[in-house]
C-alpha cells in the first residue's frame, strides 16, 4: 500500500519528480511510493488506480515547479481551471481524505497564493511548502527523507524496516550529539601510567569525572576537601568519592588531614 504520493504536472518537472520518487523509494521502499507512470500497471484503469492511490497514501507531495500555473489551456487558462485536470483532482481528493499534503516547490518556484488556485484546492496555499534546489539535491532530498521519517510514524517504521538510517542522525553521533552516547553514560579510558606533575590521578576503568593535566596550583573537581602540597609525583591511585582527597604518592612537601570542615587538626596549625 502506497504511504507517499507523488503528484506532478508532465509538462513541468517530470524529471524531477521521478529522482523525488527513486530517493523516497529507496527510504521507504519502492512499494511506499506511489507515481503514475512507475506504479499502475498495464492495462489498468488510470482514473481508478489514481484516486485509489491517493485515498490510501498518508502524505501527497505536489511537485511545482516555474511553469506549474502556466497558462497553456483552453482560452489561454491554467489547466488548474479545469476539473478534469489531474494535478488538481489528485491534490483535492488529498485534502479532502485528510492527507499531509506537502508543495514541494523546485527551483525559483514562487510560493502559491490562494488567488492563484481554485477555490476547491485553495487550502494548498496554506501548507507548509519544502524547496528542492537541483544544485542541492541530495541534501534537500535527505532533509525532506528526515522530515516524512519524523512526520508520521507509519513513514518511520516503513523506513526503518527498509533499513534506512538518516545521514544527519549519524552525523550527530559522529558529534556526540543527541542521537549519540547518552549524557550520563560513562566514558571508558586505559590506565595512564605516566607520572603527572600538579594533575590529578592517573586513570583506570571507567571515566565519568575530570581530569586535570598539568595543573599549576590547586584544583578541585568534586565535593570534598583539596588539601595542597608542594610537588607532587603521583602514584598510581587518586579517588574522591564524595569525601577528603586521598593521596598514594612520592610526595615531596607535606599533605596535611583536616576533620570534616576542612580544618587542619590542632597539632598541625
Amino acid at each position: 500500500m502506497p504511504l507517499i504520493f507523488v503528484n506532478y504536472r508532465t509538462d513541468d518537472e517530470e524529471a524531477t519528480a521521478t529522482l523525488v520518487d527513486r530517493e523516497l523509494s529507496r527510504v521507504f521502499g519502492n512499494d511506499a511510493v506511489f507515481r503514475a507512470s512507475k506504479s499502475i500497471g498495464l492495462g489498468s484503469r488510470f482514473p481508478q488506480e489514481l484516486l485509489t492511490a491517493v485515498r490510501r497514501s498518508s502524505v501527497l507531495l505536489a511537485v511545482i515547479g516555474p511553469r506549474w500555473l502556466k497558462a497553456e489551456g483552453p482560452g489561454g487558462r491554467s489547466p488548474l481551471q479545469e476539473e478534469s485536470d489531474w494535478t488538481r483532482r489528485e491534490i483535492q481528493e488529498a485534502l479532502e481524505t485528510g492527507a499531509v499534503v506537502i508543495p514541494l516547490l523546485v527551483g525559483g518556484a514562487k510560493r502559491l497564493g490562494k488567488e492563484d488556485l481554485p477555490t476547491e484546492i485553495g487550502d494548498l496555499a496554506d501548507c507548509q511548502y519544502r524547496r528542492l534546489n537541483h544544485r542541492n539535491a541530495d541534501a534537500d532530498l535527505t532533509g525532506l527523507a528526515d522530515d516524512l521519517v519524523r512526520l508520521l510514524p507509519e513513514l518511520a517504521t516503513a523506513a526503518r524496516n527498509n533499513g534506512y538510517r538518516s545521514p544527519s542522525a549519524t552525523a550527530d553521533r559522529g558529534r556526540g550529539g543527541e542521537s549519540g552516547r547518552r549524557a550520563d553514560e560513562r566514558t571508558p579510558t586505559k590506565l595512564i601510567k605516566h607520572r603527572q606533575r600538579g594533575g590529578i590521578g592517573n586513570l583506570n576503568g571507567d571515566f565519568s569525572g575530570t581530569f586535570v593535566n598539568e595543573s599549576q596550583g590547586p584544583v578541585h573537581t568534586g565535593s570534598g576537601h583539596l588539601y595542597q602540597a608542594g610537588e607532587q609525583y603521583l602514584g598510581s591511585y587518586i579517588s574522591s568519592d564524595g569525601g577528603d582527597v586521598h593521596y598514594e604518592a612520592d610526595n615531596h612537601g607535606d599533605v596535611y588531614r583536616g576533620d570534616r570542615n576542612g580544618h587542619p587538626e590542632e597539632e598541625q596549625r
